[in-house]
């Protein structure tokens, strides 16, 4: 199945590691940043649609601003963000222009897609750069990004661009083989995981043993983008970045990294933006019954069925929704406000008008703005 993935796909988004293309020391590789160009060049000249998410900037910056430490605050990160940014751009249009390929600079922030018309418009706006001919170079706008508008790390936001664009498979490019049995540096025996056909806990946990392999993700936060473009229907690829046509080989058949397949299931759009980028603002707790009719029976979510809210939320919010063990089963956008819901929580739909009066909705999440997990 990973031949025919592979070789079908039509359209790829692929994520550089800071690693590959700067180092605190030196600052940028530009002969790194021309062989990846290459390669990905390969790739959209042979019949690919190809987006490109790089990490960089701030490392860049860094040496450019004569930094002797990675900066800890806030402002510093921004202001090495903002010149690195700029010279990883430039190496990038210089190295693709002598290829004869054409680039545009993408910048978001988590608050772009977390609202649904922002979202349409960065989708709208790829399309048309991918129509053009164009290769999007994407990054986190780290200038003007603070933790409450942040993806938090590049295997994120690679993530939700390749739901973005309707991805057929992610690659992510860093400077180790793909995922481990054990943290290679600690285990000379660990061996290289091929195949992964579902992110199972002990797929988890081994990735959570090696930690920071370089930039701010790890090997981690890999398999947490692998996750969620996978329950898109997605397929990822975890692969080394060092070596020069290893990644175009790898569509024409060459085994290499870690391949990831996407879920049985394929969530719509929608359903993948609620689950995967929103941030919940609140919690619902559920009775038994009310789980048995959400992750059973595909019904909504009634008021009658919360026993608990928590937070601080407003109606069009997200929301988790947990059972009595306090576990989270579903995540949806909720009709009422937390004061609301707190008022009629545990309440029939006659009893709530006696209570409050008549309301616009029955349902307190509707199963077609609901996700279950």
């Amino acid at each position: 199945m990973r031949d025919r993935v592979l070789k079908d796909a039509k359209r790829v988004v692929v994520k550089i590691g800071s690693s590959l293309v700067a180092s605190r020391g030196a600052g940028l590789r530009p002969e790194r940043i021309e062989q990846l160009a290459s390669d990905i060049a390969a790739l959209k000249t042979g019949g690919r649609d190809v987006l490109v998410v790089s990490s960089g900037a701030i490392v860049s910056g860094i040496q450019k601003l004569g930094l002797t430490a990675y900066p800890k605050n806030l402002p510093e990160k921004q202001a090495a963000a903002a010149v690195g940014q700029s010279r990883l751009m430039w190496a990038y249009e210089k190295a693709f222009e002598s290829l004869g390929q054409k680039v545009a600079q993408v910048l978001l922030t988590h608050q772009d897609l977390a609202d649904r018309k922002r979202f349409m418009n960065a989708r709208h706006t790829l399309a048309a750069l991918i129509g053009f001919g164009v290769i999007p170079i994407i990054n986190e706008n780290d200038t003007v990004a603070v933790d409450e508008i942040r993806f938090g790390d590049n295997d994120n936001l690679a993530a939700q661009v390749a739901h973005l664009v309707d991805a057929d498979v992610l690659v992510i490019l860093s400077d180790v083989a793909g995922l481990y049995t054990e943290d290679p540096r600690k285990n000379t025996s660990a061996t290289l995981i091929p195949l992964v056909t579902d992110i199972t806990k002990d797929i988890e946990r081994r990735a959570g043993a090696t930690d920071s392999f370089e930039g701010t993700g790890g090997m981690a936060t890999k398999i947490q983008a692998a996750k969620k473009v996978a329950e898109y229907g997605g397929a990822t690829l975890i692969m080394s970045g060092e070596q020069t046509g290893l990644l175009p080989s790898v569509f024409d058949g060459a085994e290499a990294g870690t391949f990831i397949l996407p879920k049985g299931r394929r969530l719509t759009s929608r359903k993948h933006w609620i689950a995967f980028t929103l941030r919940v603002k609140g919690q619902l707790a559920l009775d038994d019954g009310a789980v048995e009719a959400l992750v059973r029976r595909g019904k909504s979510l009634l008021p009658s069925g919360i026993t608990a809210v928590s937070g601080d939320f407003s109606a069009g919010d997200a929301v988790a929704c947990t059972n009595r063990q306090g576990k989270e089963i579903a995540k949806g956008l909720v009709n009422f406000s937390a004061d609301t819901l707190k008022r009629i929580k545990g309440l029939k739909t006659a009893e709530i008008q006696k209570t409050v009066g008549a309301q616009e909705y029955e349902e307190a999440i509707h199963r077609d703005n609901l996700v279950i997990l």
